[in-house]
């Protein structure tokens, strides 16, 4: 079985701080396609919330997601949201059952 990994990760913006969580996810988005082991990286908006974001994500393994989390570019957006979310993150780190 592969080590690839999809992550889901769900963040709920406070109210009137959507944009500048949108910008946050958006400029994260650059240096996290550029690392070597990243295979996707997409952060999206739900249309029927728009103070929920969802980054969909793939990494070659676990290893890879938390070598990611350990980036600068990582911990810039981190820091940034720490005041503008509502709840704290929901991560969900999912392996195929079957390829």
């Amino acid at each position: 079985m592969s080590e690839e990994i999809t992550v889901v990760a769900i963040v709920k913006a406070k109210k009137g701080h959507e944009q500048e969580v949108a910008q946050a996810m958006a400029a994260c988005v650059p240096e996290s396609r550029a690392e070597s082991t990243n295979i996707q990286y997409v952060p999206n908006r739900d249309l029927d919330d728009p103070q929920t974001f969802i980054f969909v994500e793939k990494w070659t393994s676990r290893q890879a997601l938390q070598d990611h989390m350990d980036t600068p570019h990582f911990k810039v957006l981190a820091d940034t949201l720490k005041d503008s979310v509502a709840e704290p993150l929901a991560v969900h780190i999912l392996q195929p059952l079957v390829a």
